[in-house]
């Protein structure tokens, strides 16, 4: 019997381990390990190839079918309509042409409008925005009305991505998360809608991406702060409250986005409450762990107090810009409403005494005009085959069908044909980030994983107002709002399901076997209903394929 001799391996010198300077304890303290250069290249590229992908799937035939389709015949007009003329005007039936103006908006015949102006329900930036589409591409262009909302749509895949990396600093999960973004049904049949939703899907995740990059930036500058303190000796002089981190770059875009939020829906402004109070509570954390004494006033001091003031101010001030062509035209709706009702000074006494008499009267007649919107907005109560309860949005049990054709037999080669596009989220994202959001929710309630609050977050600011309103007609396709909170929930739990950087062989396999036949799930329905969410013409039976539940049809 050979005996085989394994030599010992040879000792080696470790080198000495170099001591952290105070700075560099901080910020690993705030914000973690620093990440190499190579992790944060592929924290950008992973996102934006991914994003070149869902850019093509979203534009691909993204004109198809050229006519309007659900509430696109409000929003595609009404956007033409401010290029046009600077405000919304009615289709004005009484000049004999506009029996069917969607048909002759189809045909590109822009003659539907008269010379009233049109009482809307939601502000201006997105009708702007697809407008411009159309001003791009000409009015008898659907690719062109549905430009802009293929544009954010598509840039939103590479937000999540970012937004994942601040998150989780990991390209991997950043990648991941671009990529369940860019296979989501509902984000991707919205994405090829010219209606208004996937706009405040994009601002407000813009704003959630824009706090993220300030908390990364004002720790590290508080790090450093604090640092040169300690090791000036200073510190114990300076420990109530800490320094004051600046001026906050980071933040004014947030507020900028946000202000651009709610001048697409109203529904933007629950977002602007909730990072805004989100962004402040981190600041508490950071004060807090690195000493600051009184880090509750501090915070509101330095932090909260200036935040509230220009963030709010700066938000306000954006969205008035978006009136400018309202403000810009005396024919517009409401727009002489002041002139018609001078204001009385709130004495107290008047009847007629007015509230904000000391507005200007344009600011005064568009307070009006804003309270007229929401008084309408209120009273949209007229039952819809497709309306939905937000209990049930999360389990895409009632999605809208926007378009359904039956066409001829030899378009399909089959006895009866269909033609459907139906916003109805991959429920391989939707069901799991059901259960996800249970984790989250355990992970901040009782290990106070920041991660999960600000992920619960932005769910919360797009869901749960709608819980109020539940005798309004609403639908399931106003969740596309929050869908990149529930990706990120989704990429939460795939993160713990590939286990920590400790982990042995046996279980860092499992937790790739399993996170990978996840993506392959997912990317296998995205291909399943890629007919129904881009109207392609097949047998009713293969549609009958697709609509699993009778909820559904």
């Amino acid at each position: 019997m050979i005996q085989t001799l394994v030599r010992p391996p040879r000792r080696t010198r470790l080198a000495p381990t170099r001591a952290l300077s105070t700075t560099e304890q901080l910020r690993r303290r705030l914000l973690g390990r620093p990440r190499t250069a190579q992790e944060k290249l592929w924290g950008w590229l992973g996102p934006a190839m991914l994003t070149v992908v869902g850019g093509i799937l979203r534009f691909w035939n993204v004109g198809r079918p050229h006519q309007l389709i659900f509430d696109e015949t409000y929003y595609v007009k009404e956007g033409w309509s401010l290029m046009r003329f600077g405000y919304e005007r009615k289709q004005d039936k009484t000049t004999g042409i506009t029996n069917n103006p969607d048909s002759l908006f189809t045909m590109g015949n822009p003659h539907i409008y008269g010379s009233n102006p049109d009482f809307v329900v939601h502000p201006p930036m997105g009708k702007w925005l697809i407008g411009l589409g159309e001003s791009l591409f000409g009015i008898n262009s659907s690719f062109g009305w549905r430009f802009a909302v293929a544009t954010t749509g598509t840039l939103s895949i590479y937000l999540v991505g970012r937004a994942a990396w601040h998150l989780f600093r990991s390209p991997l999960l950043a990648a991941i998360a671009s990529l369940l973004l860019c296979f989501e049904g509902s984000e991707f049949v919205m994405s090829r809608t010219g209606i208004l939703d996937i706009m405040v899907m994009f601002w407000a995740l813009a704003g959630f991406v824009a706090l993220l990059a300030d908390r990364a930036r004002t720790r590290g500058i508080l790090a450093r702060k604090v640092a040169a303190m300690k090791d000036a000796g200073t510190w114990d002089a300076h420990d109530l409250a800490g320094p004051w981190l600046g001026w906050r770059p980071w933040r004014w875009v947030a507020a900028v986005c946000l202000g651009l939020d709610v001048a697409t829906k109203w529904s933007g402004g629950y977002y602007l409450a909730v990072f805004c109070v989100m962004s402040v509570l981190w600041d508490v954390g950071a004060r807090r762990s690195v000493g600051v004494r009184r880090w509750i006033s501090a915070t509101f001091l330095k932090d909260a107090l200036p935040a509230a003031v220009y963030m709010v101010a700066v938000a306000v001030g954006t969205y008035l810009i978006t009136w400018i062509g309202w403000f810009s035209h005396p024919g517009a709706y409401d727009r002489q409403w002041a002139a018609d009702n001078p204001a009385v000074k709130n004495d107290g006494i008047s009847p007629d005494s007015h509230l904000f008499a000391w507005l200007p009267d344009p600011l005064r007649s568009l307070w009006q005009y804003n309270v007229e919107m929401y008084k309408a907005a209120l009273s949209i109560t007229q039952p819809h085959p497709y309306e939905s309860n937000p209990w049930s949005w999360m389990l895409q049990t009632r999605p809208t069908s926007f378009f359904y054709e039956s066409p001829p037999p030899h378009e399909c080669g089959a006895a009866q044909c269909s033609k459907a596009i139906t916003s109805l989220g991959n429920v391989g994202i939707w069901w799991f980030g059901t259960v996800a959001l249970a984790v989250l929710l355990f992970c901040w309630l009782l290990r106070r994983d920041w991660r999960a609050g600000a992920i619960w977050g932005g769910v919360a600011a797009g869901w749960f107002p709608w819980f109020q309103y539940q005798q309004r007609t609403i639908f399931t396709f106003y969740s596309v709002v929050f869908s990149p909170y529930v990706v990120l929930a989704c990429v939460f739990v795939l993160g713990l399901m590939l286990g920590p950087v400790t982990a042995d062989a046996r279980r860092v396999l499992f937790g790739k076997v399993a996170v990978g036949g996840y993506l392959l799930l997912v990317t296998a329905l995205f291909i399943f209903f890629w007919p129904i969410w881009t109207g392609q013409v097949i047998p009713q039976t293969h549609w009958q394929w697709r609509m699993w539940f009778p909820s559904w049809v």
